[in-house]
């Protein structure tokens, strides 16, 4: 389990069911994520969510997601940041023209 060497859960803050409950009751419990034609999710929020990645805690850089959604931006954010720690593909050096220009 990918989860299984992460800290994440030691870095929330002691109010943390505080703020998630919080965050639940803003948003309706209901996921907040909406389709590309703005059409809000139907299904019930499970899990609170960063919007910005880190360890910002306030209300404002939280969200009310369903598991589906959650999972989804967390698989997202880490291709992205695998995509981020690979290393740049090396190129050949140009070859110089054999006639010299």
């Amino acid at each position: 389990m990918v989860w299984g060497t992460s800290n994440r859960r030691q870095r929330l803050p002691s109010n943390w069911a505080a703020l998630r409950a919080l965050v639940l009751q803003r948003d309706g419990y209901q996921c907040v994520a909406r389709s590309l034609d703005g059409v809000r999710c139907t299904e019930p929020a499970t899990d609170v969510d960063h919007i910005k990645a880190g360890d910002d805690h306030n209300l404002i850089n939280l969200q009310a997601l369903c598991s589906w959604h959650h999972a989804r931006k967390s698989a997202r954010e880490g291709h992205e940041a695998n995509r981020a720690k690979a290393r740049p593909m090396r190129r050949r050096p140009e070859a110089s023209h054999p006639a010299g220009l």
